[in-house]
């Protein structure tokens, strides 16, 4: 049902280009199309606007032996040139043709510019199940820069969400040889989407190669490789000492307050007066507020609250 759609999609994408022939190129290779001519098959040149270069030869010899039996069912889709023509789509029923000893082919001729050429190129073969995740990102980006096609209207017209589009563009982003490993199938598009943006995405494809990772253990080493450095770079908070802790908790004991004390390595820090109720907090703004500094003496240590004039000190209450 989903490539049933995926193919209506991209039916109605190549409309505006190909009108009535939308469905030559989204339709099925075993479905009857009404062909303009044949023409002899060595009068037909690949076109320089193809955007595949890799082709399941076993599938277009399956293809051949079906051409052999039944004949090509769908026509190619060509223009006329100066020498002959040029094809536009339907490359593998014109390989598969060639291996069946067809000497000529059903087409249908339509009068297209170059750019119509590519677009029609790059969303036709878009529509094939075996093309890779490099590929199919090559693909939507030619759309982008040659046709100025937005991620939305790209997803529109192939089918998909657009947020799956921005995630297959994210992988041009790969170094090459990352992008190579994907292309040649050693790494899945899932695979790869976890390396987007790592520095050692390289050194990383290798050992998920190696080590045959699942795409779950990937996200789980990339996550510890990004929590790495973060652990590496935070720097030590500075130790209270045992008369730092003597003091928090004579404290604490002798005001009924919560009271934390933190040391920078400077030699200063901060006390913070916890409080738990308004008349608590009362009680140490009375204090606070005293015209003369209040002395606490706890057992053997006596403590001065600084005059309010003092600007190093401040007071920060926490609920």
């Amino acid at each position: 049902m989903l490539e049933e759609n995926k193919k209506k999609s991209l039916g109605r994408g190549l409309e505006a280009l190909l009108g009535e022939m939308s469905e030559d190129i989204a339709g099925s290779e075993t479905t009857h199309q009404k062909a303009d001519n044949n023409i002899n098959i060595n009068d037909i040149r690949i076109s320089n606007y193809q955007p595949r270069k890799d082709f399941d030869e076993d599938a277009i010899n399956a293809l051949a032996d079906s051409i052999k039996e039944k004949g090509v069912l769908q026509p190619l889709i060509v223009r006329k040139t100066a020498d002959g023509y040029e094809l536009i789509a339907g490359e593998r029923r014109l390989r598969a043709s060639k291996i069946a000893g067809l000497t000529e082919v059903p087409v249908i001729i339509k009068e297209l510019s170059d750019n119509e050429v590519l677009e029609i190129a790059l969303i036709e073969n878009l529509l094939r199940e075996n093309l890779s995740a490099i590929e199919e990102a090559n693909a939507y980006q030619k759309l982008i820069d040659n046709f100025s096609h937005t991620q939305e209207k790209i997803a529109s017209t192939v089918g998909k969400s657009r947020s799956y589009i921005a995630n297959t563009l994210r992988l041009l982003s790969l170094p090459e040889k990352v992008q190579e490993m994907v292309s040649q199938g050693k790494l899945s598009a899932g695979h790869a989407r976890c390396l987007v943006g790592l520095d050692n995405a390289e050194a990383l494809a290798e050992k998920i190669i190696k080590e045959d990772l699942n795409v779950r253990d990937t996200e789980a080493l990339v996550a510890k490789q990004k929590e790495a450095p973060d652990a590496n770079n935070k720097k030590p908070r500075p130790q209270k000492s045992g008369d730092i802790l003597d003091i928090e908790q004579n404290l604490n004991k002798n005001l009924g307050l919560r009271i934390k004390i933190t040391p920078n390595k400077q030699g200063g820090g901060k006390v913070v007066l916890q409080y738990a109720s308004v008349a608590e907090l009362d009680m140490i703004i009375n204090i606070l507020e005293q015209k003369k500094p209040a002395e606490i003496n706890l057992q053997n240590t006596v403590f001065k609250a600084p005059e309010a004039s003092n600007e190093k000190f401040s007071i920060k209450f926490v609920d």
